[in-house]
């Protein structure tokens, strides 16, 4: 080929690749141009179009608003006793991508510390995945291992986690390796960011009906999810809004439910709740309830209930329903236990009722203590049908009836009186009507007016059948004759104090209306007086160096068909000192065991107990002089002859 050609077709094939380089360059250019436009628009999309909503879901992912909740504020008694506080505590939790293949090692370590066995808590350190809201799975790094956990616990859980040995010469590890246990050991067992919060009662059962418990649940807020202590029953319940105190909240950065100190931006801080005072007496609510559980021993019934109570004022010093359960763990024990059967539970009192419409009698004139009543020898019929007395007695005076328990003399008074009378005396004494003490659940009982009555009627309820009434209103109104007739309100709480000690609210005594006059109640309180001597139904509720005055009552309990055989309601109510009293005590026994099931050979015994023991914590001045108390002592009836008693 001649050298012109072959430089011809040089410069050809020059050309040509040129031309295909100069097109490589052109497609390139063309590629990095839509690359950039593709970046671009990604970027505007991002940065423009979707900024909004990928900034909303980066302070999702990081920022966290944090309820922060107050300290529940106290119950304490009138001494100053906590009978309720609450602690903050931690939730203890883990993240199991950073546990590797340690989890037996690491289980042998917390297992005694959060009381959990070494199998269950093996399970919970591994590592388990999820699927998210985007439908990507992700590992589970944030796994709670208990809550409730005290700050002291928590400590020592770190301790155990810094010290913790997986048996390695670490010294001969990568640095990579020693990274992965340093990490362990700081960083995979850690608290949530929000300390929870714990009720504690300290003294387990003591006042437990009083008190009530709380319920822990969770709710949804507008700033997030809050757990709530809320009262569920008792004073926690009644008196809730003034425990629970003001909510907080903060505003941080997270990771993995961590907080980042640094980065907090705002913070409110949670106002603690009030501090309420209970009128209750703490050391005399411990003598009532070991009292409580000594009768429950011995006399078998299906529960006994009693109530202290200071006449002049309405003052509960204690409160005690026996089977009792504990609040710290409430939730164990059945419905029925839990409940106050002092305000919930009704029963025919028996001839504790008497006291109602002899008093009204007296109080309207129609009898005086002197006046003398055919008692029909212990057989009386009224309306067709026979009223009997377990011990029959000929003519007694108003006085002697009270004594004796008389069932024909009460019911031949309370005839004198007529239906709308006796009604009326039944109405102003609270029977029929919740009492007004600060606590939930209260029953109103059963009394009937007139217009449903029977013809029966007006000779049974004045001696406590065909009604039905509360312990706690029994009470009452044994304690508005000891206070020369006044019926007072119920006080359970005394005041409500700040952190300081300063009463935001001080409550004070309310009578409710006048139900006899103050000659009416002396009248009475001489009648019961001689309830609790030698003569009287109650002889096992003197006491020795205090006068007494109260009432027995033997109620059976009525059933399908009439009233259920072997089956009764005992009770004492009664005052001391007679004359000036300090304390009202009642004594309730539902279905003592036979055949000691009177009130005046279960409940009296019990007042009596309760009264010494009381009168000695209190301090109370003694009544009746060592002379007397003495004469008093040798005419006392040996206990085994006290038998069929009202």
């Amino acid at each position: 080929m001649k050298c012109s050609q072959r430089l011809a077709l040089y410069e050809a094939e020059s050309c040509m690749a040129q031309t295909l380089n100069c097109r490589r360059l052109v497609a390139m250019a063309v590629l990095l141009a839509i690359a950039f436009a593709t970046l671009g628009y990604r970027l505007v999309d991002l940065q423009v179009v979707q900024h909004d909503q990928l900034r909303r879901q980066a302070e999702r992912n990081t920022h966290q608003i944090f309820l922060l909740q107050p300290r529940r504020g106290e119950i304490r008694d009138r001494r100053g006793n906590v009978l309720a506080s609450s602690l903050f505590v931690k939730t203890v939790c883990v993240d199991p991508t950073l546990i590797g293949g340690y989890q037996t090692e690491v289980a042998r370590i917390l297992s005694p510390l959060i009381e959990m066995t070494e199998s269950n808590l093996v399970e919970k350190l591994q590592v388990h995945s999820f699927v998210d809201q985007q439908g990507q799975t992700r590992q589970d790094r944030h796994v709670v291992l208990k809550r409730k956990v005290p700050v002291e616990t928590w400590e020592r859980i770190q301790a155990a986690m810094k010290g913790i040995q997986f048996g390695l010469d670490e010294k001969k590890l990568n640095g990579k390796d020693r990274a992965f246990l340093r990490n362990l050991r700081q960083s995979a067992i850690y608290v949530e960011s929000q300390d929870d919060q714990q009720r504690i009662y300290p003294n387990h059962t003591l006042a437990a009906h009083v008190l009530g418990f709380v319920s822990d649940t969770q709710r949804q807020t507008i700033l997030g999810p809050v757990r709530d202590i809320t009262g569920a029953d008792g004073i926690e319940l009644k008196m809730n809004s003034a425990l629970s105190g003001v909510t907080g909240w903060r505003s941080t950065e997270v990771v993995r439910a961590r907080e980042l100190v640094t980065f907090r931006d705002q913070e409110v801080e949670a106002h603690s709740g009030r501090n309420v005072i209970l009128t209750l007496d703490a050391g005399l609510q411990h003598i009532v309830e070991s009292e409580l559980a000594e009768v429950m021993q011995k006399h078998s019934p299906v529960s006994v209930s009693a109530v202290v109570i200071r006449p002049r004022t309405g003052e509960i010093l204690a409160l005690a329903n026996v089977p009792t359960f504990d609040p710290n763990r409430a939730g164990d024990f059945p419905p029925a236990i839990l409940r106050n059967r002092v305000i919930a539970d009704v029963a025919e009192p028996g001839s504790t009722f008497k006291i109602v419409a002899v008093s009204g009698a007296l109080n309207d004139g129609f009898v005086s203590l002197e006046t003398r009543i055919d008692c029909e020898n212990g057989r009386f019929i009224f309306a067709g049908r026979s009223l009997r007395d377990d011990h029959p007695s000929g003519i007694l005076s108003v006085e002697d009836i009270i004594a004796k328990s008389s069932n024909i003399g009460t019911a031949k008074i309370a005839i004198q009186m007529g239906p709308a009378r006796l009604y009326s005396y039944i109405q102003s004494y609270g029977f029929g009507s919740p009492t007004g003490i600060p606590l939930l659940g209260e029953v109103d009982g059963l009394v009937y007016p007139p217009k449903k009555w029977s013809k029966l009627s007006l000779s049974r309820i004045p001696i406590g059948q065909g009604i039905a009434i509360t312990p706690l209103q029994m009470t009452l109104a044994m304690s508005a004759i000891a206070n020369g007739g006044a019926l007072m309100q119920p006080m359970l709480v005394d005041r409500v104090e700040d952190d300081q000690g300063q009463a935001i609210v001080q409550y004070s005594p309310q009578q409710v209306r006048r139900v006899i006059s103050e000659s009416t109640a002396a009248q009475m309180t001489a009648a019961l007086k001689n309830v609790v001597s030698t003569n009287g139904t109650a002889r096992r509720a003197r006491l020795d160096r205090y006068s007494v005055a109260g009432k027995t009552g033997t109620a059976q309990k009525p059933g399908p068909g009439g009233y259920v055989p072997g089956k009764y309601y005992a009770s004492f109510v009664g005052f001391f000192p007679a004359d000036r009293p300090e304390l009202c005590i009642s004594v309730f026994l539902d279905e003592p065991k036979l055949p000691n099931y009177y009130g005046g050979l279960t409940a009296a015994p019990a007042f009596r107990s309760i009264a010494e023991r009381a009168a000695k914590y209190l301090a109370i001045q003694p009544d009746l002089p060592p002379a007397e108390a003495l004469a008093l002592q040798g005419s006392r009836v040996p206990f085994a002859s006290e038998v069929n008693q009202q």
